[in-house]
């Protein structure tokens, strides 16, 4: 049985948001666990006085660490110093586009930071369709957006366009940096 002051609340809303990831019914999950449907009910009620037991079949159910259901979440922090993070090139243009941030798998977006200089414009073909790019610029001089019609921009300013069309990143002053979100819908 659990300890008096188990973290009830935790359980139960560890429990509906894994099922929920899980994309399983109550019924289904309960079958899986080998427990009652209305069992699993009671916990992500934040009712009844669950064992270890019960909360392990839940666990390996749901293909998650028993610490998971018990645990409430903790913020995740990241951190990613200049000249860290995995960096692409240009092959035409000096132009370094660094993964910041990848959309986790429910979000729609990555998150990248933009080093470019003078010379040969990054031209982008069509993304998928309903793609936006969101583009602030941090430093330097930039033409940017939609390759008949770029904007120029100049530190703190921001553009955003479609990129399921043609489009640009043309560095004007050396050492322009931007920070480029990429959002799917």
């Amino acid at each position: 049985m659990s300890q008096p002051g188990a973290p009830l609340a935790v359980i139960a809303a560890s429990l509906q948001r894994e099922r929920r990831r899980a994309g399983l019914s109550l019924g289904e999950l309960a079958r899986r666990a080998g427990i009652a449907k209305s069992t699993l009910s009671q916990l992500e009620s934040g009712a009844g006085n669950p064992s270890v037991e019960t909360l392990w079949a839940l666990g390996v159910a749901l293909d998650v660490p028993f610490a998971q259901l018990v645990e409430p979440p903790r913020p995740r922090v990241q951190v990613i110093r200049k000249g860290e993070g995995p960096g692409f090139a240009s092959e035409r243009a000096d132009y370094v586009a660094t993964v910041l941030s990848a959309g986790p798998p429910n979000a729609r977006r990555d998150l990248y930071l933009v080093t470019a200089q003078p010379g040969e414009p990054r031209v982008s073909d069509p993304h998928m369709p309903g793609v936006v790019e969101h583009v602030v610029l941090s430093a330097g001089r930039a033409l940017v957006g939609l390759t008949d019609d770029p904007v120029e921009l100049a530190p703190g300013d921001y553009v955003s366009y479609p990129g399921d069309l043609s489009h640009v990143f043309r560095a004007l002053e050396p050492g322009t940096v931007a920070v480029l979100v990429s959002e799917h819908h």
